[in-house]
């Protein structure tokens, strides 16, 4: 069973990922306004219809700004744990509102989604493994810090959109104020370019295909400098950095051990019509 997953937007203004099967996929995070999220979807081909949940991270804005309209105009789900919806101050139809928690995964359809607390400064963070036929991808951004909980969970991943917000040496000698350097410096702030190589080099699954660099900093990073970062590690790893203006490539994950034993059933001539389906 593939694996289908796509940035709508990543970065400060708006943050907004959609991984899917087939025939189902959940948003997390509804940063970009309704009309935004779904004139993003259909220039890539992706269906509103298809969505079955969302699952919000946290309640900063651009978390969130399209959540209450989405859920409403589409009787989605939304996944939210009673802190940050409290602090989100935005409705959600009583019987659409659901809740998670911390290492309690959640199913939905073919989708197995995994939350997991992580070290931010807002109410209730948490960040998400998602998973289906063998492949688990990761959101994992808005971190302080990669915490103990950041290293299991990101360790298991085929795929991962990866925070990598902001250089340090541009964060230092920029304009902010030094409050607000900060917190974005601090444990409950967010996860600098040279913070993200390490996780990358030290704790990655030897099985991991694909890296998304996500949420960079508009004014305390460039595409350009995390790419020339990356670049000599990649080892064989596609790497991807995420736009914060347009939608990015669909990415299509497959386990091949999956489907290798799919096809070996297929010649038996033993039926499964839900996984022979992928390959009529």
């Amino acid at each position: 069973m593939p694996l289908h997953l796509c940035s709508l937007n990543s970065g400060s203004n708006a943050n907004c990922y959609y991984i899917g099967t087939p025939e189902e996929a959940v948003l997390v995070d509804t940063g970009l306004s309704l009309r935004e999220t779904e004139r993003r979807m259909k220039q890539r081909g992706l269906e509103m219809e298809k969505i079955k949940a969302i699952f919000i991270s946290h309640e900063h804005s651009d978390h969130i700004t399209g959540m209450s309209g989405i859920s409403r105009k589409y009787r989605i789900p939304v996944y939210i744990t009673p802190a940050t919806f409290a602090g989100s101050r935005m409705p959600l139809d009583e019987e659409l509102k659901k809740n998670f928690r911390h290492g309690k995964a959640v199913t939905i359809g073919e989708l197995r989604v995994m939350p997991f607390k992580k070290s931010h400064d807002a109410a209730d963070p948490h960040s998400f493994l998602i998973s289906a036929g063998g492949i688990t991808v990761g959101v994992i951004t808005d971190i302080g810090y990669a915490c103990k909980r950041v290293l299991k969970y990101f360790s298991q991943c085929h795929a991962v959109f990866l925070e990598s917000n902001y250089c340090e040496e541009m964060l230092l000698n920029g304009s902010y104020p030094w409050p607000l350097k900060k917190r974005i410096h601090g444990d409950e702030g967010h996860l600098s370019n040279r913070q993200a190589l390490e996780l990358f080099q030290h704790y990655r699954s030897p099985e991991l295909e694909l890296l998304i660099l996500s949420h960079l900093s508009k004014n305390n990073n460039t595409p350009e400098t995390v790419a020339n970062l990356f670049a000599p590690h990649a080892a064989g790893v596609n790497i991807v950095i995420a736009s914060r203006y347009e939608a990015g490539e669909i990415f299509t994950l497959e386990n091949k051990e999956v489907t290798k034993e799919i096809m070996k059933t297929k010649k038996k001539g033993l039926k499964n019509e839900n996984q022979l389906t992928l390959f009529q």
